[in-house]
């Protein structure tokens, strides 16, 4: 894989970051635009919460 120095870290990144991905993936075709954004403001707030990072970083 692009990027990765070994196979090895390949794989750990992509053991761990499967179980976060469907976190910021909700099945969107099951669900309408004021609901999506609803849920999606509700995992963001949760991200804050875990990780102690608000908002996102602005341009210079």
């Amino acid at each position: 894989m692009k990027g990765f120095r070994s196979v090895g870290g390949a794989q750990r990144f992509l053991s761990a970051f499967s179980g976060i991905s469907p976190h910021f993936r909700p099945r969107r075709h099951l669900m309408t635009a004021p609901d999506h954004r609803a849920e999606m403001t509700i995992r963001f707030a949760i991200q804050e919460q875990i990780t102690g990072v608000t908002g996102r970083p602005t341009a210079a």
